[in-house]
């Protein structure tokens, strides 16, 4: 089994450790426009089963070149070249998992996928990817979903000045979650509305007060999740922190020419190596089963990994993704085409299987069942 990751950040390092752990009968190319960012990953890991590739993702011709020679691909590219690169994986008949933040309706390429004899496993991360897996769990459990709401955050353990935050994943897709419009369900119609609204506080079990706000994390529940009354996705942050990126986004920080800049900064700024951060999801689903209303809600609580010096954003998103891509390698996951993470959740032997995993990784998942009024 041949495998490539396409790109090597925050979360794609810890991935290409997990993965050459666990499979060590395959071989696992790391690859990035930065070659020396890949080497230093590389050299940190020492597993015989790694090795480097130079790849630009922009460029399409040469991604499709260097795919024909893989089994499986995963998507770690920023969002906007993201919808090209599950393209390049279709053209070349390659099996694909995909973290990427894109803008575009991945579910239009599903035709084409099915085609190619293709399975393709977009926004498998945390959030959209668990997030999806817990509503299509929810889902498979009731006759008919009546409300679906996610609420996520990857925050510091303490709100530390300017944000409040730590940067754990792509900056380039923080600006874009803070800047895309999103699509969510609202008493029964799909409307769109600005990233930052719906602003609300929200109580989390062991974290305290937090702020919450729409950001677009639904995406392919649109298409699988039919007949809600509201479904949407809103963000956590510590108090404060929305109304300060409101100021930066009016003011014009994240438009160009300034994104590259502050794009920049906050990379410098808000790294803070030395302070940990922690993970916090809520799904609650309700709807109808038997003809009573029931409510499903599942909990995950995650911390910053002192001994392996991994952030909990980094464990949450990259195990999930090992998990999902171990199960595509051995075959368990046989269906063909465009294969929403929610789909993994209706499943309830691979659903189980995810979670175990996560588990074991000493994540702290807990859920409920509650009748509903």
């Amino acid at each position: 089994m041949r495998i490539i990751l396409i790109g090597c950040g925050h979360i794609g390092s810890v991935l290409a450790a997990d993965l050459a752990e666990n499979m060590p009968s395959s071989e696992i190319v790391v690859s990035d426009s930065d070659v020396k960012r890949v080497e230093e990953v590389i050299s940190k890991i020492r597993r015989g089963n790694l090795s480097i590739a130079q790849l630009d993702a922009a460029d399409y011709q040469n991604l499709v070149n260097v795919l024909k020679r893989f089994d499986i691909a995963v998507g770690l590219t920023p969002g906007r070249l993201g919808y090209q690169a599950v393209r390049a994986c279709i053209e070349t008949g390659v099996d694909m998992v995909d973290l990427s933040y894109m803008p575009e309706d991945v579910m239009l390429l599903n035709q084409k996928a099915l085609e190619a004899g293709v399975t393709v496993i977009p926004d498998c991360g945390l959030a959209p990817g668990l997030s999806n897996m817990f509503v299509g769990r929810a889902a498979s459990l009731l006759d008919q979903v009546e409300e679906a709401i996610i609420l996520v955050g990857g925050i510091p353990e303490k709100p530390i000045p300017p944000l409040g935050y730590k940067v754990t994943w792509c900056v380039d897709d923080l600006i874009e979650e803070y800047t895309r419009r999103v699509k969510i369900v609202r008493d029964g119609r799909l409307v769109e509305v600005e990233a930052l609204d719906g602003l609300e506080l929200i109580e989390f079990p062991e974290v305290g007060v937090l702020e919450a706000f729409y950001t677009d994390g639904v995406r392919t529940l649109h298409h699988t999740i039919k007949g809600v009354r509201n479904m949407w996705e809103k963000t956590l942050r510590y108090p404060g922190h929305a109304e300060k990126i409101k100021l930066l986004r009016d003011l014009g920080f994240f438009d160009e020419p300034y994104r590259q800049t502050t794009m920049r900064l906050l990379e410098e700024r808000l790294s803070l190596p030395e302070l940990r951060d922690l993970v916090v999801m809520s799904v609650k689903v309700i709807g109808l089963r038997g003809g009573s209303r029931v409510a499903y809600i599942y909990h995950l609580l995650d911390r910053y990994d002192d001994v392996g010096k991994v952030t909990a954003m980094a464990r949450t998103t990259a195990y999930t993704a090992s998990i999902v891509i171990q199960l595509l390698a051995r075959g368990e996951i046989r269906e063909k085409g465009i294969i929403p993470p929610e789909n993994l959740g209706m499943s309830e032997e691979i659903f189980n299987k995810i979670i175990s995993w996560l588990r074991n990784k000493g994540i702290k998942i807990w859920g409920e069942e509650q009748a509903h009024r």
